[in-house]
């Protein structure tokens, strides 16, 4: 692995696109730090590490919302646009479905319509945030209809100008633009939730008491390492179906065998985040009209309490299962082995194969769901059996993200490297 950090910077073109994306990481990390004019951060962060679902909102914007800084709102609005067109595509809106069959020319279109959705969920989510965060902790100077307009518009612009900083990253830099920011951020808070930790179970005790401290602070590394562990496997694990061909000119020889691979997580960590929006979405609408009401949903709906965690637990398997049958269609899949010649050993092709495929899929998928559903709620049970905090647990969630996108960025780079090597042998 070191050689193959060597061969990368040695690459002029390689390097000079790492060189660019840190430049844009830069940008986003010194935005972050700068709150918006009339907020009074310190009384929103000590409300914010209360929260479990703001904690998590927190998390994966690294610390900007606890600030209400400028990029508090983060690249959010725009993947939940990305994902209300996915499903509207899905057969729903038949000009977004035809768009999808389009090419290039109708994924440039839905990208621009994406684009604005982002915009409006951006302002509307923005409001909503500042109007609720201000009849709870009162953070705003000025807590008037113009004020709530002011910081929602400041923070959609934030918003908006992060979504350009990952198109720029896609273009000129390496890996996807908007993953590598909310990379970055996840990254960024680690160090200072280490330090948090060391103090909380270390920090302040006796001379006796210090070892006991430090073991316990050693086993938190070593469960976070071993959840890093268990997040690649899950990421890198896919059940093979050998697939054999009716052509002569496709045959196989014994070692050289084709599978069809299922991944075991083909959601990857979307489910986690629809659970999320829709525990979060009753708060967000009840806080504009009944703040006792408010109160008393948060409590129920808190991470940290049992009834909370099992009906964000159950959210998550279920959509997990849904957000697979979107991503994985067995009859699509089935019908391209028909017309490609290609079968699955010991399967008829036709109805028998769209059946075997969905069993097989429905299997591996229960694995997934309780395998992200345990990485999802180990946060939160670490809470409940230890001293602590919403902000200082492990979060499975953006473990989940660091590893999904250092794995597919090093991959790309590693194939970029190989391509640059094959050129120069012709050369």
């Amino acid at each position: 692995m070191l050689r193959t950090f060597a061969s990368l910077f040695k690459n002029k073109e390689i390097r000079n696109k790492i060189f660019f994306t840190l430049a844009m990481l830069l940008i986003y990390r010194i935005g972050s730090a700068i709150p918006v004019p009339g907020v009074n951060a310190e009384q929103l962060a000590s409300q914010i590490s209360d929260n479990s679902i703001l904690s998590m909102m927190n998390l994966l914007g690294g610390g900007a919302l606890e600030r209400l800084s400028v990029f508090a709102m983060g690249v959010h609005p725009y993947i939940t646009a990305s994902i209300i067109i996915q499903l509207l595509s899905m057969d729903v809106i038949p000009a977004l479905t035809e768009m999808a069959k389009s090419g290039q020319t109708g994924r440039q279109k839905m990208n621009q319509i994406t684009r604005y959705l982002a915009v409006v969920l951006s302002f509307v989510q923005a409001y909503s945030l500042v109007y609720g965060f201000d009849k709870q902790y009162v953070i705003l100077e000025n807590a008037s209809l113009s004020g709530y307009l002011f910081t929602a518009t400041v923070l959609t612009a934030g918003s908006m100008f992060l979504i350009w900083i990952g198109d720029r990253i896609s273009m000129k830099g390496i890996g996807n633009g908007i993953s590598m920011i909310i990379f970055a951020g996840i990254v960024a808070n680690m160090p200072a939730q280490f330090v948090q930790v060391y103090n909380i179970l270390a920090g302040g005790l006796s001379q006796g008491e210090l070892f006991n401290g430090i073991l316990q602070f050693a086993l938190y590394c070593l469960m976070y390492l071993a959840i890093i562990i268990f997040v690649i496997i899950m990421e890198t694990a896919v059940r093979k179906i050998p697939i054999q061909y009716t052509n002569s000119s496709s045959i196989r020889g014994g070692s050289d065998i084709t599978y069809l691979p299922f991944k075991i997580n083909s959601a990857s960590v979307i489910p986690v985040i629809f659970a999320q929006a829709i525990m979060t979405a009753p708060q967000i609408i009840i806080s504009f009209f009944n703040t006792d009401l408010y109160n008393k949903l948060n409590s129920f709906l808190s991470l940290s309490r049992w009834p909370g965690l099992c009906i964000y637990a159950v959210l998550t398997v279920l959509f997990t299962f849904f957000y697979t049958d979107l991503q994985v269609d067995p009859d699509k899949i089935a019908e391209n082995l028909g017309k490609s010649g290609a079968y699955i050993a010991g399967i008829r092709p036709g109805a028998e194969t769209r059946t075997y495929l969905h069993k097989v899929l429905n299997r591996i998928t229960v694995l997934g769901a309780a395998a992200l559903t345990v990485v999802a709620v180990i946060p939160y049970l670490l809470t409940m059996f230890t001293p602590l905090t919403q902000a200082t647990a492990i979060g499975g969630t953006g473990l989940i993200i660091v590893v999904g996108v250092a794995m597919e960025t090093f991959g790309q780079l590693k194939g970029q490297l190989t391509q640059k090597q094959y050129h120069g042998f012709l050369k």
